[in-house]
């Protein structure tokens, strides 16, 4: 992904799991990460109840829409640690 394929509110995938952007810098973007097993008041915000994390350039290549691209690029199926 680019920079400019991220949008506010919109959710990405990485090879840690799923993220939702909470701000967009001029060269970085800014997420939370999203854990399905917590309720949805921890991502109600800003303030969020969890630690939003930086990307920025470097990190851009290991960003995806969704696990079809995922696959494509990384060459194996991400298997989230709740699945059997």
């Amino acid at each position: 992904m680019k920079h400019e394929h991220f949008q506010l509110d919109k959710c990405f995938l990485t090879e840690t799991g799923w993220w939702k952007v909470t701000d967009l810098g001029t060269r970085t973007v800014i997420a939370i990460k999203l854990d399905y097993g917590r309720s949805s008041d921890w991502y109600n915000g800003p303030p969020y109840a969890v630690s939003e994390n930086v990307f920025d350039e470097y990190d851009f290549g290991g960003c995806f829409f969704d696990e079809k691209d995922y696959e494509k690029v990384m060459g194996e199926k991400r298997v989230e640690p709740d699945d059997h």
